[in-house]
């Protein structure tokens, strides 16, 4: 027979683990994005445009049971102690100024999250009025930073550059003059092409051409 293993909820900051004293019956996980839409007059419907995604959850509710004696608590104890345990981990921790990030791993689940929300229902109590058993509903929200972002999502950068190859005769300003309609605009192709000078074009040369408006990577400045 299988051995049970035990969710646990892992703080990354302290390294300290929290074993939940029974398994969950079920999880849910949601995950949703968000798309702006665009009104253009005669269509039947709005555009789409993908705007960004939102931050996955994963939800449960925790039994603390201290009625009996289970893991990390006496029997007859007072079950808000074992509830802090995890309400503590939406506190503020003084060297990050931040909540824990966490990770909640049981079985092949492993949810790099913070805690988001914690509800907290008391069901069975002493004779003298101590709680001895609860019901935590919790919430999860996924932890991403840029680091992680990037790490994990190789995007590509949109790009609307155009190719030109250069022929008899052509100099940057009529290049400039046929993709800009402006023969004065040169000067993003010479720096696109790291061109120094502009009245010296090799026949065959492939340039890039930029969309405008054009920052110079270098200076900063706008072309337009």
């Amino acid at each position: 027979m299988a051995t049970l293993e035990k969710a646990l909820i892992t703080n990354t900051l302290t390294q300290a683990r929290i074993p939940v004293q029974f398994n969950p019956e079920e999880y849910t996980v949601s995950r949703e994005v968000n798309y702006a839409q665009a009104a253009i007059p005669g269509l039947g419907a709005p555009l789409l445009q993908f705007a960004h995604g939102n931050m996955q959850t994963l939800e449960m509710e925790l039994l603390v049971d201290t009625y009996e004696a289970h893991t990390g608590s006496t029997a007859g104890s007072d079950a808000r102690v074992v509830v802090r345990q995890v309400t503590d981990l939406m506190n503020i921790d003084p060297a990050s100024h931040a909540p824990p990030v966490l990770l909640f791993t049981w079985g092949s689940l492993s949810f790099t999250c913070v805690l988001a929300r914690v509800t907290q229902k008391f069901i069975m109590f002493r004779p003298d009025g101590v709680p001895v058993r609860a019901r935590l509903n919790v919430s999860f929200s996924e932890y991403r930073n840029a680091d992680l972002e990037t790490r994990e999502v190789k995007r590509e950068t949109a790009t609307y550059t155009k190719a030109h190859v250069v022929i008899q005769g052509e100099t940057l300003s009529s290049i400039a003059a046929k993709v800009y309609d402006d023969a004065t605009q040169w000067r993003p192709i010479a720096i696109r092409n790291r061109i120094d000078d502009p009245m010296r074009l090799t026949v065959g040369r492939r340039l890039l051409v930029p969309l405008l408006p054009f920052r110079n990577p270098d200076t900063g400045e706008v072309l337009q």
